[in-house]
């Protein structure tokens, strides 16, 4: 089934997920009153400042310390992690919470004056380093499975793949005009009660005009931020399985599913298997 068979479908799941985005990051905050900054165990001179804040309870400290050294471990990682801990404008905040416990996600997203990002937080599921999601937006991440079940990677590559695709929605929120990221939250809404009203037609006149004004439907808007979620995530196993032997297993697995549903997006994915020989070690093109 292609993502066209399924798009009334996905609209809906698209508009939900995105009209309730402020709600859910607020439910997420809550846990995190009784944590503290933890830096215990994974603090490194180099690799502190001002810009990145770690609010991890004490219950999650150890695993989150093994996260964060997988994603250190690759380059990519290491120098993401640089530039925001010292980044002159933004804070992002890191934290944990049982909120969709194999999942994460970001929000809390803060604009000044001069249009710069200057504040966002990561939230991270406290059992990360479990679950694959979907081929369907999550081609890099779901390509992972087989190499878990056959002990060739660790459950912490997987918890720091998703943290790379965390770090990618940032990157992306922050090339986002604050109006514009506003605007979508304030139309989804409008776009979701017409598409529910009038049998689920995608070609009303009325959600068309919407769809220009917000930069795309509810799927496009929502699929263009978790392929870039994606395509940080691939920078981070791009550098993380270059010496392994499964290395161009990996990467064709990558690239069959995206063909197969990131069709339109596949660019974002071949630039970055080019930029470090990719290309020519194994068969993507």
């Amino acid at each position: 089934m292609t993502i066209r068979l399924i798009t009334p479908v996905l609209i809906i799941v698209a508009v939900v997920c995105l009209a309730n985005f402020s709600l859910v990051r607020s439910s997420a905050k809550t846990e995190s009153k009784n944590s503290r900054a933890s830096t215990a165990a994974i603090s490194d001179e180099d690799l502190s400042g001002p810009g990145l804040k770690e609010i991890v309870d004490l219950r999650y400290e150890k695993r989150y310390a093994e996260w964060k050294n997988e994603f250190l471990a690759a380059d990519i990682g290491r120098a993401q992690w640089e530039l925001y801990a010292k980044h002159p404008h933004l804070t992002i905040t890191i934290t944990i919470s049982a909120e969709n416990k194999h999942g994460a996600g970001t929000g809390n997203y803060k604009w000044n004056d001069k249009g710069e990002l200057i504040a966002a937080t990561i939230f991270l599921g406290n059992r990360i380093d479990e679950g694959y999601p979907s081929s369907i937006y999550y081609p890099v991440m779901n390509s992972l499975a087989p190499y878990e079940s056959r002990q060739l990677i660790s459950r912490n590559v997987l918890a720091a793949t998703k943290m790379a695709h965390e770090f990618g929605h940032v990157m992306k929120i922050a090339e986002t005009p604050e109006s514009l990221y506003k605007l979508q939250l304030k139309l989804v809404p409008v776009y979701n009660k017409i598409f529910l009203s009038n049998g689920h037609n995608a070609n009303d006149p009325r959600l068309l005009e919407l769809a220009k004004e917000m930069g795309g439907n509810p799927v496009e808007i929502w699929e263009d931020r978790e392929y870039w979620g994606e395509a940080n995530a691939m920078l981070y196993l791009r550098d993380r399985v270059a010496k392994e032997s499964f290395n161009c297993r990996l990467f064709n697995k990558i690239k069959h599913l995206v063909e197969q549903y990131a069709k339109p997006y596949e660019d974002r994915f071949t630039e970055i298997a080019k930029s470090r020989g990719v290309t020519y070690s194994c068969s993507w093109k």
